[in-house]
């Protein structure tokens, strides 16, 4: 039977500045002027903002969308023990959307008077489970993380897919600057999702006391904003749970969004 990494249970929990596991995606660079450039991604989940400590993010959900919404392979993927990396060849100008998306299912359940934990997709829930386990708690989970990087010209991002939670950029996101309020909403299966707590953490945090977040919360129409205090990396993060779930034996519902963006300076 498949057990639970820390990883899942970590990103099932509702996220906040607080948790002590982040999931980021942090670029070389953000935006490029020249064509046919390189970028290195990091892929990782740490304690401290943008520092490896912990343990590699999982690739296996990823895609790399180019400005002309096709998709870009990843090239010269490394596994490490704190850090996954990958790179990216920026053949197109405009605007690439890299990100992972996770769906999973989590089962609690006794199996023959002991406690039991169960995590992997919905297809295979029916047929993983054993005779005779009962007392099921079943929850699902999706957990989206992605970063911008622009190549030239900003160019105008890709639809939602529709599933799960996802940040959509009014405020193009390659274009942030200290002291200046960048605007965007959030949506759940496509829906501009309202009363949501959006929260921003400057990087870094490993050398600081304080997590220095700022927070917000979306109007009726999923949307928000932030004047940025500062320049530099940021991480943005929201999570909902809800009823709506795929399967009938869950009861639960969560999605969690994280997202790594460059703030320039004035």
């Amino acid at each position: 039977m498949k057990t639970i990494p820390l990883l899942a249970a970590a990103l099932l929990s509702l996220s906040t500045a607080a948790s002590a596991h982040k999931p980021f995606l942090v670029p070389s660079s953000t935006v490029l002027s020249n064509l046919d450039e390189w970028i290195t991604v990091d892929a990782a989940v740490s304690d401290d903002l943008f520092f490896f400590n912990h343990q590699p993010l999982n690739l296996d959900s990823l895609a790399i969308v180019g400005p002309d919404g096709a998709r870009v392979p990843a090239e010269n993927t490394t596994k490490g023990k704190v850090r996954n990396t990958f790179d990216v060849h920026l053949v197109s100008r405009g605007t690439y959307r890299i990100g992972t998306d996770a769906s999973f299912v989590l089962a609690n359940y006794e199996l023959n008077g002991e406690k039991k934990r169960w995590r992997g997709t919905a297809a295979a829930f029916a047929t993983e489970m054993p005779a005779g386990a009962k007392n099921f708690e079943v929850s699902e989970g999706s957990n989206r993380v992605e970063t911008f990087v622009t190549s030239g010209k900003p160019t105008a991002l890709f639809k939602a897919s529709g599933v799960g939670l996802e940040l959509q950029p009014v405020t193009h996101p390659n274009d942030l600057i200290a002291g200046e309020a960048a605007s965007f909403r959030m949506l759940l299966d496509g829906k501009p999702v309202s009363n949501l707590k959006v929260i921003a953490v400057p990087g870094e945090t490993r050398y600081r006391d304080r997590q220095d977040e700022i927070e917000t919360t979306t109007d009726a129409d999923g949307r928000f904003s932030f004047k940025w205090p500062g320049a530099g990396l940021w991480w943005i993060n929201a999570a909902t749970k809800d009823n709506h779930t795929t399967l009938p034996q869950a009861k639960e519902r969560r999605a969690s969004y994280a997202a790594t963006l460059e703030v320039m300076p004035n």
